[in-house]
């Protein structure tokens, strides 16, 4: 659930024409019985670009979707500009609809403009001195020039080219695009259109390094406001003005003024001011208690004499027993109160320290060798080390054979020609990037310990920090998609194998489970190879790397 927001300020129930600005106050959000906004109020001025970031399910999309109108809130209300656009998830053309059609569609507002400014000139020219029409023409030169009505078809070619699909040619239908590539096109007539208030759901997604660096450059220069959600770390750090967290904090959601490195900074601030108020709060709890429990004692030692010592019992002990009850209640409401009032704890961290050496290692020298290997068509690798506390990062494009070698050295997947070998007593576990699991009733708490059945030292559920303990108990059919990938990666760590193989680990993760998630590799005290297009984390990778190119060949170990 999320509630309260970074402004709350006095609102209308509708835009008026012209409005620049994005408003929205008191958001509230249920779907069945789970609320996922409450009470949720920001504002976006032009040239600002907002990030909503967050665990899945804590309501980016959901607050997208609010924002540009295409679902209606519980309660509370938005204002944007009249030509707000939307991401959709599915491109808004027909299938028989053309690249070049939806280009020009795209294109429609600024020819629009132009139009409309040509006849303002006109009349202009027939009534010079009217203050009315040069006030038009001014409003309308202003849109025009916000347009860039002058550059409009270059700008369109520059964006097409700029997103990857002006190869497919403008008389390619959405029909025979994949949805990749429709996904782009979608991206492309949007960033045409140029629209005042641009709302985007993960736009990276699809988009090689290309691409995503030209997007960034693109959003950079918009006169207009943006709001994203987004997982791509480097594109948030690139683009964002300011990012709001809607991940559980002290407070609710959070509002950090500047990117994504700043948001990191402060993140780290904001956790260790939390922890330090709840080990303060459970101090003063405890102190509390003990207060309450002392006095009462002191109130049963202090009763008044028995009947035989009636006369000994004066007004000055009724006083004391009055005083002494007076401060046993005061304690108590204060307990009740702190008790009622005190923050949650903070959410532990994941961490692989001391959860990997259940099995200690009695690999030496390599764990994994991998000797003139081919898949036909998707890899080809004539030779492979990787040593048993050894960091790989493979790299390369989508189709490049980066799944293909993390399922050929699991043994998941035999290879035509070559052989991979195993070092003497490696265990080797894999993380897929589809995670799924054949029984959807079972619980995340029963298939953990039925994994771990007879291992004293393996680490509880709870303590790798992975999964929520309120989602332990629900059957993995009702779990996100994130979730069940959290809790693939937590029952490969749980079981400790000595070769960590894993596949786009931080897909599906939250940005704060994925730093942490980084951090956490660092930690493991066997081999890890990880297989990403994750641009932060290739970017901040310590170990060796090794990028696949042209689907087969290996490019420099």
């Amino acid at each position: 659930m999320t509630k309260g927001g970074p402004t709350v300020n006095a609102h209308t129930t509708s835009a008026p024409t012209g409005a620049a600005s994005l408003r929205a106050r008191d958001l509230s959000r249920a779907y069945g019985g789970h609320v996922v906004l409450d009470g949720f109020g920001l504002d976006v001025a032009p040239g600002q670009r907002l990030g909503l970031v967050g665990e899945n399910g804590a309501g980016k999309s959901t607050l997208l979707r609010l924002l540009a109108g295409s679902e209606d809130p519980d309660a509370g209300s938005v204002e944007r500009p009249a030509d707000t656009g939307f991401l959709h998830q599915e491109l808004p053309y027909g299938p028989r609809a053309t690249l070049g059609e939806v280009v020009e569609d795209a294109l429609a507002p600024a020819r629009e403009a132009e139009r409309r400014l040509a006849l303002s000139a006109e009349a202009m020219n027939t009534a010079p001195g009217d203050e009315r029409v040069l006030a038009e023409y001014a409003e309308l030169l202003a849109e025009a020039e916000r347009l860039e009505v002058w550059d409009a078809d270059r700008r369109a070619d520059l964006v097409v080219a700029g997103l990857g699909i002006q190869g497919l040619g403008s008389g390619r239908t959405v029909a025979r695009m994949s949805g990749g590539q429709r996904a782009r096109l979608a991206l492309a007539a949007l960033l045409i259109r140029r629209p005042r208030a641009l709302l985007l759901d993960e736009p990276t997604n699809h988009l090689d390094d290309t691409a995503s660096e030209f997007l960034e450059g693109y959003l950079r220069d918009l006169p207009g406001l943006v709001v994203l959600a987004g997982h791509d770390r480097v594109f948030l750090d690139a683009v964002c003005t300011g990012l709001v967290d809607l991940d559980p904090a002290v407070d609710g959601p959070v509002h950090y003024g500047g990117a994504y490195t700043y948001y990191l900074r402060e993140k780290q601030l904001e956790r260790e001011r939390w922890e330090q108020r709840h080990r303060n709060e459970q101090d003063r709890l405890k102190a509390l208690r003990e207060s309450v429990r002392t006095t009462a004692r002191n109130v049963g030692h202090d009763r008044g004499p028995k009947d035989k010592n009636k006369m000994g019992y004066d007004l000055l002990g009724e006083r004391v027993q009055q005083q002494v009850s007076r401060r046993v209640r005061d304690a108590r409401g204060r307990l009740a109160e702190l008790a009622r009032e005190q923050v949650r704890k903070p959410p532990r961290k994941l961490s692989f320290s001391g959860h990997l050496t259940g099995r200690p290692a009695t690999v030496q020298g390599q764990a994994l060798m991998l000797r003139g290997v081919e898949v036909p068509g998707r890899l080809r690798m004539p030779h492979l080390d990787v040593p048993a506390d050894g960091r790989l990062l493979v790299t390369g494009p989508n189709g490049a054979g980066k799944s293909t070698l993390l399922y050929t050295l699991a043994r998941r997947l035999t290879p035509a020609k070559g052989e991979v070998t195993w070092g003497r007593g490696a265990t080797v576990a894999l993380l897929e990037q589809d995670v799924g699991f054949t029984d959807p009733e079972r619980t995340p708490r029963s298939l953990y310990d039925a994994l771990n059945a007879g291992r004293a030292d393996a680490p509880r559920l709870v303590d790798l920090g992975l999964l929520a303990p309120r989602d332990q108990d629900r059957p993995v059919g009702l779990l996100s998609v994130g979730q069940r990938r959290r809790l693939a990666l937590a029952m490969l760590v749980g079981h400790a194998p000595g070769v960590l193989l894993l596949d786009e680990p931080t897909n599906h993760l939250s940005l704060s489970l994925a730093e942490e998630l980084e951090e956490a590799l660092g930690t493991a005290p066997g081999a890890v190879v990880v297989a990403s297009h994750d641009r932060w984390l290739r970017r901040n990778w310590e170990g060796r790397q090794l990028r696949l190119v042209d689907g087969c060949t290996a490019a420099g170990p």
